[in-house]
């Protein structure tokens, strides 16, 4: 085991310098040090070799002064530092990732910085979870669909949706969907495949994350020249939406149906409270007009009940709207 070990010698260098940065240098006594914890023996010089064969093969490797030694750190890696921590925000604001993947994820991310970064990319796990999906196969499904796609096939899959109670419940009984996918978009921290309905003869998009038991058909996919003459920029912008604006926590009234597009928009956390055949919804919403335009698209099956102030502004939005045709 100890030759065995003795071989890795150079690997087991290359994986301690990764773990290294400016502030947390190794000197060549460190370095032989957890060798020796691995069960590998070490002189300097054959460290050093070492350290110079890793620099030639390509790793930026830079030295310091640490008292009458020099300690020896990775000077750049594949990623940067702000790289990793832009990659790490996003699988946080993922809603189609669960809270287990998102923090696997950013385990992986951490392991390509150094120590100290590492320590740093973790601790950014305090953003709450909220919107985050309860589907942990949703990385299945974006292959399965990726799958389909390749192969030139149409795809079966059960949807789901919430009820009052927000559990997740199937649509159509549980009777399987069968649609011809040919695109992923991700928008609005979604995944959404946009494919083609044949019973219907038109393009429609569903959430990858509330699609369960994927299975790729033998038929081929039907609908191409339809989704080849669709403006997909165009499409998407029609069909997902963003709000920005001043937040304001609002009590929405809303007919009972409604209760998955409130939950979408808003998050399992929101708080609801059913009533008979509507229910209010208490949300917190960045107030703009999108925002109420997102409500008038619902035709009066959401009513803003308060505060004040925000429902006086919708009315006289839409009061200006009115006026205005």
């Amino acid at each position: 085991m100890k030759r065995e070990n003795q071989k890795c010698k150079i690997l087991v260098i290359r994986d301690l310098l990764l773990e290294t940065d400016e502030q947390h240098p190794l000197t060549v006594q460190d370095i032989i040090g957890k060798l020796k914890e691995r069960g590998i023996e070490a002189e300097r010089k054959s460290v050093t070799d070492d350290l110079l064969t890793l620099s030639d093969y390509g790793m930026d490797i830079e030295s310091l002064t640490i008292g009458k030694r020099k300690g020896y750190y990775l000077a750049s890696r594949m990623f940067e530092s702000a790289e990793l921590k832009m990659l790490v925000d996003s699988v946080q604001a993922a809603k189609f990732l669960s809270p287990k993947k998102t923090a696997r994820l950013i385990k992986k991310l951490a392991a390509l910085s150094s120590r100290g970064e590492a320590a740093l990319l973790k601790r950014q796990l305090y953003l709450s979870d909220r919107g985050k999906t309860e589907n942990e196969s949703v990385f299945y499904n974006i292959d399965a669909i990726h799958g389909a796609i390749a192969e030139d096939r149409e795809i079966t899959f059960v949807y789901w949706q919430y009820d009052l109670n927000k559990k997740r419940v199937p649509r159509k009984s549980g009777a399987r969907y069968r649609v011809s996918p040919f695109a992923l978009v991700w928008d609005d921290e979604f995944y959404y495949l946009i494919a083609y309905d044949a019973e219907d003869a038109r393009i429609k998009h569903y959430r990858v994350d509330k699609m369960n038991r994927i299975t790729i058909a033998e038929t081929e996919r039907q609908g191409k020249d339809v989704f080849a003459a669709l403006d997909m920029s165009a499409y998407t912008s029609r069909n997902f939406s963003m709000f920005a604006g001043e937040e304001a926590n609002v009590v929405l009234d809303c007919e009972a149906r409604l209760i998955g597009v409130i939950v979408d928009r808003f998050g399992t956390d929101v708080s609801v409270h059913p009533n008979g055949e509507r229910f209010e919804a208490f949300v917190k919403v960045a107030v703009s007009e999108q925002f109420f335009g997102w409500v008038a698209a619902l035709g009066g099956a959401v009513r803003i009940v308060s505060p004040e102030p925000v429902k006086e502004r919708f009315l006289a939005l839409l009061d200006r709207v009115q006026k205005a045709q």
